[in-house]
């Protein structure tokens, strides 16, 4: 991995206008994701942008709010972009998914199977796990792997902003969705 600017680590070099670019959208997302967990949705949001900067989809995770495993809001906000361009195959769109929280293992398949080109996300699994008890799965070498496919990662972007937002999704009570069973 290397390191692109303080706190922020990707599989390549970012620009600081990119980088400028990804914290406005991170701390964007952060800010609307309080207001989708106050409805019951999260705690995570994904938006999907084209190179020029426009907004293709963007989704809250429906897990708990739609009883769906599946509804991660990275899955949700990839099908709401291939049903709004009526394909299957981002990969000539040069699409960037923003999330605030890193993929978890579902997700990074959903992604890579899109043919996104980009992922910029705010707080880590580890981050995650440790602060909500949400399973993220194992990813061995996924960014390294993303890499191997042509896919830029990028992470740690506005992170404590994000971990803030967990915090107060499990304080609030928030349910913390998993197998019975799991640790």
């Amino acid at each position: 991995m290397v390191e692109t600017y303080e706190y922020v680590y990707g599989n390549t070099k970012l620009s600081q206008e990119e980088y400028q670019k990804a914290k406005k959208i991170i701390l964007d997302l952060q800010k609307e994701n309080e207001k989708y967990i106050e409805e019951g949705y999260g705690p995570f949001l994904a938006a999907i942008y084209d190179k020029e900067g426009k907004l293709i989809a963007k989704m809250p995770n429906t897990v708990a709010k739609e009883q769906c495993s599946l509804n991660h809001a990275e899955v949700n906000t990839i099908k709401q972009a291939q049903e709004k361009l009526k394909t299957y195959d981002l990969s000539s769109m040069d699409l960037s998914i923003y999330v605030t929280a890193e993929p978890c293992i579902m997700c990074t398949g959903a992604i890579m199977w899109s043919g996104i080109k980009r992922v910029f996300y705010g707080v880590n699994s580890a981050d995650v796990e440790k602060i909500t008890g949400f399973d993220e799965g194992f990813k061995p070498d996924w960014i390294r792997e993303f890499s191997k496919r042509g896919i830029e990662v990028y992470g740690e972007i506005e992170a404590e902003a994000g971990r803030e937002v967990l915090r107060k999704y499990v304080s609030g009570g928030r349910e913390i969705y998993k197998p019975k069973g799991r640790k």
